[in-house]
């Protein structure tokens, strides 16, 4: 096999068999969509959604040192974090730029598991191999070792309570725990990239299709349908959920990005990138150079990646992301604009599509927001 060979997943075999339109993605072969992306979107809103997730990079770090590694590594508080519970964080480089985001779990006193996104698994991996020079710890690739399953949306609970003599109503957001889901092992995360309630489970490859055929089967009555990743992509857009390499990148901050509420200052000890993130947060309070906005469109064209964000026939900004929204029923699309035209309400926004001025509603983040 040549090393251009996409990877592929222990679900590869099922999702041709489903009919579904694969793509390459981070160097892995991913089901893009079964059918119609605008009914797998719906299905997550209204219903449940079952996603292969099986590209997302795990990374173990284990031992006594093992907080203080991560501490030092990313720029959240992780020591701060209980057993069985998880951490949305970032790893930065030296000069503050954002190398990945990150969920951390904490599976045991000196267990933790970090999960990167697969196009930024390698340098992750990397990274912290790096960093942990100096600390009693083991920094271990796990990719190998895990499928990662998806169960989300409103039906999600009640379908996998089914499956699982797990405690699902006491799991909090952002929490996980060892269960058993259809006789499999797994860890059983409340998390999700969705806006929706949900769950991840983690389990070994070989208890892939297992687990998926009896998700399936438990999701029939609850209108559950296979999504791709391409529905992936419109639900977090909705959730104003940010995504490695549209709305971050080496060349911004966490605070540049708006998200300068990850990075815990107040920690103990040094960590990677401290002192240019100081600098980036006192310029950001002083003067924000980009501000991170949703627009919403007057008509139907839709915005993409790249596109120039308009106003009085100068560029102000940059679209990062856009799509037709399902739940909206417009396109719309997040952007990085001056902060004097990041106010939600301001007029005469436009996106330049093609040459002509498409106009655009400048509203705040998230566009969509589940009812809790």
């Amino acid at each position: 096999m040549s090393s251009t060979e996409p990877r592929r997943t222990a679900l590869d075999a099922l999702h041709r068999s489903l009919g579904a339109t694969m793509t390459d993605f981070a160097g892995w072969d991913m089901p893009l969509r079964y059918g119609s992306e605008r009914d797998e979107h719906n299905a997550v809103r209204t219903r449940a959604g079952l996603f292969d997730l099986s590209h997302m990079g795990e990374i173990t770090v284990t031992g006594p040192g093992a907080a203080a590694l991560l501490d030092f590594a990313l720029v959240g508080n992780i020591s701060g974090v209980k057993p069985g519970r998880a951490r949305y964080t970032m790893i930065c480089r030296e000069d503050g730029g954002i190398l990945d985001d990150l969920i951390v779990y904490r599976l045991g006193d000196t267990e933790y598991m970090v999960v990167a996104n697969a196009s930024n698994a390698q340098v992750v991996l990397d990274a912290l191999t790096g960093r942990a020079a100096g600390f009693d710890a083991e920094v271990r690739d796990d990719r190998d070792a895990y499928a990662l399953l998806a169960v989300q949306g409103p039906e999600s609970p009640a379908i996998l309570q089914s499956l699982t003599d797990a405690g699902l109503d006491g799991l909090k957001y952002y929490a996980g725990l060892p269960g058993t889901v259809a006789g499999v092992p797994a860890l059983i995360a409340r998390t999700g990239y969705t806006g929706e309630d949900g769950f991840e489970l983690f389990v070994k490859p070989e208890h892939a299709v297992e687990l998926w055929q009896a998700l399936t089967k438990a999701g029939e009555g609850h209108g559950l349908v296979p999504c791709g990743l391409s529905c992936r992509d419109t639900l977090r857009l909705e959730a104003g959920m940010p995504l490695y390499g549209n709305e971050l990148s080496t060349s911004l901050t966490p605070f540049d990005a708006g998200l300068g509420r990850v990075v815990k200052f107040e920690k103990e000890g040094d960590f990677v990138g401290r002192a240019a993130l100081a600098e980036a947060a006192e310029r950001a309070a002083q003067n924000p150079p980009r501000v991170l906005v949703g627009l919403v469109a007057h008509g139907r064209r839709v915005p993409r990646a790249g596109y120039a964000v308009m106003a009085g026939g100068e560029k102000i900004g940059e679209v990062t992301s856009g799509a037709p929204s399902p739940t909206l029923g417009r396109p719309i699309a997040m952007a990085y604009v001056d902060a004097r035209h990041a106010e939600p309400g301001t007029e005469g926004v436009g996106v330049d599509i093609r040459g002509s001025h498409e106009p655009y509603d400048v509203v705040a983040l998230p566009f969509y927001k589940r009812q809790k």
